[in-house]
C-alpha cells in the first residue's frame, strides 16, 4: 500500500496543476454497488492537488447505504453501524436498481438475499417502502447518498465544490445513466459528466506515462462486488503543435469492453454464507434453518466478507459470529482450497469478459502489453492464476490502486472539463457507446421494412457525437429509439425500446406548401447528440423543402466602368419564431443583386423597368416533439422532481438539526465532567474559590447531570445550549480567575520588559533620529512613566486582595494599555528625515540667457528630470 501512494505522489508531481480564473474545487465520485469513494481536485496553496475525501471515521471509502431508523435518517457509516439490529431498515445495492423494472429488481433483491421490502411504482419502476405511509424511489435514495458524496467533497476541501464527474459501470444503458444524473439533480449536484470506470483507469493509467517510443494496447480487468468487465484500451502518442513547436501528445482510445454484469465479488461470498448457514443449521439441528431470519444472516454475512478477505492473503480462515440465533455462537474455519472449490463455476465465468474482447478485437494474448487488476475481488488468488494461465504470463500488471484508480482518473477528468481548473499535462481520451441504437419510424404510409429502420450509432462510437438523419416524409410520425442488439442489452430489459416520441407538424407544412412550386420532396431533418456521459436524444425536428418561382426585380444598368457584382444562389432558413413566409425568410434570386450584400454607396443608375428572375428559397420549419417514452425509463415531471427535492431537503434540515443536538449535547457532558474534576482534584483551584463557591458549582453540575440521562435524552439543541449557557453563567467567574492567576502575572512581566526596552530606544533617538519632534518623544515618554505607575499601583492593590476576590486589573487591561504606546512610539518612529535642500550655482550668463525664455529655472526641469529618472526603476520593481 505504501509503494502505490509513491506512486500516486509521483505521479501527482508530474501532473502540474494550475489555477485558472476560479478557486472553486472540483470533485469526482466511484459509485459502486457496496461503497463509494470521493476524490477533490484542490488546489489551495499547502495541499495535495489530488486527494482522497476522508470520512468522518477516517476511511477513504464509505459504504452506500441509506437507513431510517425511527424516523431518522443514517447515511454511510452510521447506517453501516445498525445493519446487523436492523438489516430491513438499511437499503444497500442501489446503484444496481437504477432505472431498472421491478420485476428484475425484485428478483436481483431476492437472489442477494436483501430483507427490505421493494414496491412498483407508477412507471413500472422500484421503490423502496420504509414504513406504511411512506416510500422513497431508487433515485431519491441514490440522491441522498450522493449529497452525502458532495459534503464528504466539500468538507475535505474546505471550499465550494463546482463541477463534478460520476462513474459508471459500462453496461448502464439509457435508462440507469438517466436515472443517475436525475439523482444527482435531486442532491442539487452539477454533474458535468458521467464516465464509463474503465475510462477514469485508463486516464489514471496514462497520465505519468510517456507513449512517444511505441503504442500498446492494455485491458483493464475489474472484478467488483456485483459486476465484471474487460476493456480493450490502445494507447499511443501523436505530434500537435504548441506555441508554434511541435509536442509530442499522448492519447488513448477505448476499443472495446465486454462484461458480465452478474458476476462479484458478492456471488463469492454468497458461495461461503450458504456453507456456513448449512454447517450451523448441522450444529443447531431440530430443523432451524438460519437463513428464515435476517438478522442472523446479516450477523453472517458481515463476518463472511473478513473471511474471505483473509482468505486472499492465507489458506485458512477462521470465522467467529457471537449469538448468531437463538443466543447461539457460531465458531468454524475454511481452507483456501475449500473456498476454491465452492466458487468452481466462477471462475471460468470469470474469464469470458476477456475471450469475447480479444475474440471481437481480432487480437492474441501475446498482443497485451499490460493486464491491469482494478476491483476488490480481483485480490482473490484463484482469478489471478486463471488469468495468468489464460495470458501465459508469470505476472499480472498491478500498477494502479484497486480502489482508487476509477475515482483518481475521474476527479482528471473533472478537472479537465470544468472551466475552472485546467490540467497542464494532458491526455487525450477518445471513449465510445457501450451500445448501438437505431431509429424506427412509424406512421401513416409507412410500412414495416428495412427502410423504416436507421442505424444511429454504430457500437464504440466516439463520445461525445451529434448525429442528423434527413429523408422525405410529408406526413406526422412517431420515432422509436431502440438498441440495436438484442443480444447485448442492458441487465433487466426484455425490450430494445427505450424511448419514443411522436414528432407532429410536418403534415400541416406539407398542407401549407404544397400548391407552391416545390422543386424537391418534403424532408424531416432529425438532430440527435449523444453526449460525453452516453446519454443520446433527439434535440431538434424540422422540415426542410425548395421552393422555385419567377418573381420581378428592377433592371438596373450600372454606369460606374469595372464595377464587378457577385451573383449568388443563396438557400434561406425560416425563422422558428415567425409564422409569416414575408417575415420569416430573406429572399435572393440567382443572378441578382442583394441589397443586403451591397452596404457601399451605389453607383449611378438608370431605370429600366422590371425583369423576372428565377428565385430558389429553401424553408425550414420547426416541428414539435412529444415523448411517449413508457416504462423505468420515464423522466420524473417537474412536478414529481419538485416534490422529491422538498423531500430530501426537509430529511436534510432535519439531519442538520440532529447533528446540532448531537454536538451540543457532548458538549454539554464534556463540560460538566471536566468542570467537575478540576473542582473536585485540582489544588489551584482552592487558590481561587472559596469551598462553598466550589460546592454550590458542583451541585449545580450534578443536577444538569441528572436531567441529562433522565428528561434530557429526548431534549432539544435550544434546551441543551440553554443549560449549558446556565452552568457556565454559575462557574464562569471561577474559571476567569483561575485563568487570571497566571495570565496576569505573565502581562505584567511583558509589559516591564517592554516598556524597558522602549525606553533604551528612546534613548537612542536622540543620536539616530535627531529630526524625531522633541515635543512627542516627551509626551511617550511621560505615558512610559505613568504605565509603570498604574501598573506598580495595582499590583500593590492586588496583592491585599483575596484570591476569592475578582482580579483589581486583568490581563486584558494590561495588553491594551501596551498596545496603545507601542501604536504611540511607532506613529513617532515612521516620522521621515527631512530631504536636504540643494541649490545650484549658475555658471554665467549664457544659462541665464537659456532659461530666460522659460518660466521654469533649469535647475528645477533637471531636477524633475532626475526625479522621473529615479522613480521609475522603482515602479518597475513594484510592478
Amino acid at each position: 500500500m505504501r509503494n502505490m501512494l509513491f506512486r500516486f505522489g509521483v505521479s501527482l508531481s508530474l501532473l502540474s496543476l494550475l489555477l485558472f480564473k476560479s478557486e472553486s474545487a472540483v470533485s469526482s465520485i466511484d459509485l459502486g454497488s457496496e461503497w463509494l469513494k470521493v476524490a477533490v481536485v484542490n488546489l489551495k496553496p499547502g495541499q495535495i492537488p489530488i486527494t482522497i475525501a476522508i470520512n468522518e471515521m477516517s476511511k477513504r471509502k464509505s459504504p452506500a447505504l441509506v437507513a431510517f431508523q425511527s424516523e431518522t435518517r443514517l447515511l454511510a457509516e452510521e447506517a453501516a453501524g445498525i445493519v446487523a439490529r436492523y438489516p430491513d431498515k438499511v437499503f444497500s445495492n442501489l446503484r444496481d436498481m437504477v432505472g431498472k423494472p421491478y420485476r428484475d429488481v425484485k428478483r436481483f433483491a431476492d437472489a442477494m438475499d436483501l430483507p427490505f421490502d421493494v414496491v412498483e411504482d407508477f412507471r413500472g419502476a422500484a421503490m423502496i417502502r420504509v414504513s406504511d405511509d411512506v416510500s422513497y424511489s431508487v433515485e431519491e435514495l441514490l440522491g441522498m447518498i450522493l449529497k452525502y458524496a458532495a459534503n464528504l467533497a466539500e468538507f475535505h476541501s474546505k471550499t465550494m465544490v463546482k463541477d463534478m464527474v460520476i462513474s459508471v459501470p459500462p453496461y448502464f444503458g439509457q435508462a440507469e445513466r438517466k436515472g443517475l444524473m436525475t439523482a444527482a439533480e435531486l442532491a442539487g449536484i452539477n454533474v458535468i459528466s458521467l464516465i464509463n470506470e474503465h475510462s477514469g483507469a485508463a486516464l489514471q493509467y496514462g497520465i505519468d506515462k510517456d507513449f512517444s517510443n511505441g503504442s500498446r494496447h492494455v485491458i483493464f480487468y475489474d472484478m467488483g462486488s456485483s459486476s465484471t468487465y474487460a476493456a480493450l484500451v490502445y494507447f499511443s502518442a501523436y505530434n500537435a503543435k504548441e506555441f508554434g513547436k511541435t509536442v509530442s501528445a499522448n492519447q488513448f482510445q477505448v476499443k472495446d469492453v465486454r462484461w458480465d454484469s452478474g458476476l462479484g465479488g458478492q456471488n463469492m461470498e454468497l458461495r461461503l454464507v450458504e456453507y456456513f448457514a448449512d454447517e450451523f443449521n448441522k450444529q443447531v439441528g431440530n430443523g432451524v434453518d438460519v437463513r428464515k431470519y435476517p438478522k442472523a444472516m446479516a450477523k453472517l454475512k458481515k463476518q463472511v466478507k473478513r473471511t474471505k478477505e483473509i482468505l486472499s492473503a492465507n489458506t485458512a480462515a477462521p470465522i467467529s459470529v457471537e449469538s448468531l440465533h437463538d443466543d447461539r455462537d457460531f465458531r468454524s474455519t475454511i481452507t483456501r482450497e475449500k473456498f476454491e472449490e465452492l466458487c468452481g463455476d466462477l471462475w471460468d465465468k470469470s474469464l469470458m469478459p476477456v475471450k469475447e474482447v480479444l475474440k471481437h478485437s481480432g487480437l492474441q494474448a501475446d498482443d497485451i502489453y499490460a493486464v491491469e487488476l482494478i476491483g476488490g475481488a480481483t485480490r482473490v488468488p484463484k482469478l489471478q492464476v486463471k488469468l495468468l494461465e489464460y495470458f501465459g504470463r508469470k505476472d499480472l500488471d498491478k500498477h494502479l490502486d484497486a480502489d482508487e484508480a476509477t475515482v483518481l482518473g475521474a476527479a482528471l477528468h473533472a478537472a479537465n472539463l470544468s472551466d475552472g481548473i485546467k490540467l497542464n499535462r494532458k491526455l487525450g481520451m477518445v471513449d465510445g457507446s457501450s451500445y448501438s441504437f437505431f431509429m424506427e419510424l412509424d406512421g401513416p404510409e409507412l410500412s414495416k421494412d428495412g427502410d423504416t429502420r436507421l442505424l444511429l450509432v454504430p457500437r464504440m462510437k466516439k463520445l461525445p457525437s451529434k448525429i442528423f438523419k434527413s429523408f422525405n416524409r410529408s406526413k406526422d410520425f412517431e420515432l422509436l429509439l431502440a438498441y440495436d442488439n438484442e443480444g447485448l442489452l442492458p441487465p433487466g430489459l426484455s425490450s430494445p425500446v427505450f424511448a419514443q416520441f411522436a414528432v407532429s407538424g410536418l403534415t400541416d407544412a406539407a398542407n401549407k406548401y404544397s400548391s407552391r412550386n416545390l422543386s424537391s420532396p418534403i424532408k424531416a431533418n432529425l438532430h440527435f447528440s449523444l453526449t460525453r456521459s452516453g446519454i443520446l436524444s433527439l434535440d431538434l425536428a424540422e422540415a426542410a423543402f425548395q421552393v422555385t418561382e419567377w418573381i420581378e426585380v428592377p433592371k438596373r444598368n450600372l454606369t460606374v466602368e469595372n464595377s464587378t457584382i457577385a451573383s449568388s444562389n443563396v438557400s434561406v432558413d425560416l425563422d422558428a419564431e415567425n409564422t409569416s413566409e414575408q417575415n420569416s425568410n430573406s429572399l435572393e434570386s440567382d443572378g441578382g443583386i442583394s441589397n443586403a450584400s451591397n452596404s457601399t454607396t451605389e453607383p449611378n443608375t438608370v431605370d429600366l423597368g422590371t425583369e423576372k428572375k428565377l428565385k430558389k428559397m429553401t424553408f425550414r420549419i420547426p416541428l414539435k416533439i412529444v415523448e411517449k417514452t413508457m416504462g423505468p425509463g420515464i423522466p420524473l415531471s417537474k412536478e414529481s422532481l419538485l416534490n422529491a427535492k422538498s423531500k430530501l431537503e426537509a430529511l436534510d434540515k432535519k439531519d442538520a438539526e440532529r447533528r446540532r443536538t448531537a454536538e451540543l449535547k457532548n458538549n454539554l457532558e464534556e463540560y460538566i465532567y471536566a468542570t467537575k474534576e478540576k473542582f473536585e482534584t485540582s489544588e489551584d483551584f482552592e487558590r481561587i474559590s472559596s469551598n462553598d463557591e466550589r460546592q454550590s458549582g458542583i451541585k449545580k453540575l450534578d443536577e444538569v447531570q441528572e436531567w441529562l440521562y433522565t428528561d434530557g435524552e429526548d431534549a432539544t439543541a435550544t434546551e441543551f445550549q440553554e443549560r449549558l449557557n446556565l452552568l457556565k453563567a454559575a462557574t464562569d467567574p471561577i474559571f476567569f480567575r483561575f485563568k487570571e492567576l497566571t495570565a496576569r502575572p505573565e502581562a505584567v512581566k511583558f509589559a516591564r520588559r517592554y516598556l524597558t526596552e522602549l525606553q533604551q530606544t528612546i534613548r537612542g533617538w536622540e543620536k539616530d533620529k535627531p529630526w524625531l519632534p522633541k515635543v512627542k518623544v516627551e509626551e511617550l515618554s511621560i505615558n512610559i512613566d505613568k504605565f509603570k505607575t498604574w501598573l506598580d499601583e495595582k499590583e500593590a492593590e492586588q496583592q491585599k486582595m483575596s484570591g476569592f476576590s475578582m482580579p483589581v486589573f486583568t490581563s486584558k487591561e494590561v495588553y491594551e494599555k501596551v498596545t496603545g504606546v507601542q501604536n504611540k512610539a511607532d506613529s513617532i518612529k515612521k516620522i521621515p528625515k527631512p530631504k536636504p535642500k540643494t541649490e545650484k550655482p549658475i555658471n554665467n550668463a549664457e544659462t541665464e540667457k537659456d532659461t530666460s525664455g522659460d518660466e521654469k529655472p533649469a535647475e528645477e526641469s533637471d531636477s524633475s528630470k532626475n526625479e522621473e529618472d529615479k522613480v521609475e526603476p522603482e515602479m518597475h520593481e513594484e510592478l
